[in-house]
């Protein structure tokens, strides 16, 4: 398990930018593949992007391709989540998570960092 905190949420009017953040405690962050999931108002978690331990894999969700954009420092145990073009239907709580390499499972979450997109 590591522990997860996510930051750089707030309010932003559509078409705009936010970089989300994710801080890991530990030495093993290199070891897991890490996601970005969200949840909006009145609806079900849904998958954002994966990035693999080495940072050279990444997966996107069709609602995310060509806007976010995910990436990874393991000197600094710190997943980002690049959001551009924004829209009102982004609006969500977002949270990161980790899974063991190769793995489907998320073992660790974030406890989330509120993105809302004004119109």
């Amino acid at each position: 398990q590591v522990h997860l905190v996510e930051s750089g949420g707030g309010l932003v009017q559509a078409g705009g930018s936010l970089r989300l953040s994710c801080a890991a405690s530990g030495r093993t962050f290199a070891t897991y593949d890490m996601g970005w999931f969200r949840q909006a108002p009145g609806k079900e978690r849904e998958f954002v992007a994966v990035i693999n331990w080495s940072g050279r894999n990444t997966y996107y969700a069709d609602s995310a391709k060509g806007r976010f954009t995910i990436s990874r420092d393991n000197v600094k145990n710190t997943v980002y989540l690049q959001m551009n073009s924004l829209k009102p239907e982004d609006t969500a709580v977002y949270y990161c998570a980790a899974r063991y390499r190769g793995t489907d499972d998320y073992h660790s979450w974030g406890q989330g960092t509120l993105v809302t997109v004004s119109s």
